[in-house]
């Protein structure tokens, strides 16, 4: 039994509906897809977006409209689920969402999350590094008491490997040294998994998950791999196969998707 589980940064729900998402996902048939960047309110989603493609979803959607927001849309009915890890400047901006699937035998967590992105300028990246500071002690807590994938658009993409112009982006955001050792202490200290990096350790172009609207980024492949899954070592051992779409783009990221050897229910 595989389960199939994406992870797409939507860059807006309706305009990646417009763009034929949901059928997409009615032929890739996922079990469980992580969303970010919603972009909406709940009166939005009511009887249009709540569910998708068969799967029912759940959100943690940002005070702000048109921002940021998480979801995820699962065929399994999860025994609990949690928006936010308890930070208020996060928290608003509808940055986590986790959907428990705990059995008698088993405590696993499936996570939806958006990093903020410093792009835009010193105030962010300054409000980056706050939510990266504060976060990490959340996985570590997580880590010690369950399994979880977490998913989502990471906005850091890890080593050279996993953008195009590493050289010249060593002072822009996303690819700092501040952020790239805070991921890799994630993975060396916390034992946190980049799955697709366990499957595919040498990918350079196919592993891209981000183009920029600029110029021709995406007809030239000018990308960066910002999306992720992040696993506890036991559920990073039952990853099978791994796959990043782009036949049809549906936002400025593609979905990736990763199944594991993983029975829910």
């Amino acid at each position: 039994m595989l389960f199939k589980l994406t992870s797409l940064n939507l860059n807006g729900i309706r305009s990646a509906a417009a763009k034929g998402v949901e059928a997409w996902l009615e032929q890739h048939a996922p079990d469980c897809i992580c969303v970010q960047e919603v972009k909406a309110q709940q009166p939005d989603l009511a009887g249009k977006f709540d569910r998708l493609a068969g799967m029912f979803g759940y959100f943690h959607l940002a005070e702000k409209k048109g921002y940021s927001g998480v979801g995820i849309y699962t065929r399994h009915e999860p025994s609990d689920v949690i928006a936010g890890y308890g930070s208020p400047e996060f928290d608003a901006e509808g940055r986590y969402l986790e959907a428990r699937f705990d059995t008698p035998g088993r405590r696993f967590s499936v996570i939806s999350c958006y990093f903020p992105s410093g792009s835009s300028g010193p105030e962010r990246q300054a409000a980056k590094y706050r939510f990266l500071a504060g976060f990490y002690p959340v996985l570590q807590r997580l880590a010690a008491g369950r399994d979880f994938v977490l998913c989502g658009d990471v906005n850091i993409a890890h080593q050279e490997i996993d953008l195009k112009n590493w050289k010249g982006n060593r002072k822009n955001s996303g690819f700092l040294p501040e952020e790239r050792a805070w991921l890799s202490r994630v993975i060396d200290e916390l034992g946190l998994v980049d799955v697709y990096r366990r499957l595919q350790p040498h990918a350079t172009g196919e592993a891209y998950t981000w183009w920029s609207n600029r110029g021709q980024a995406w007809a030239n492949n000018v990308g960066w791999r910002l999306d992720y899954h992040l696993a506890t070592p036991a559920i990073a051992a039952l990853a099978r196969s791994q796959a990043i779409y782009k036949e049809q783009r549906f936002s400025d990221h593609a979905p990736i998707t990763i199944e594991y050897a993983l029975k829910l229910g």
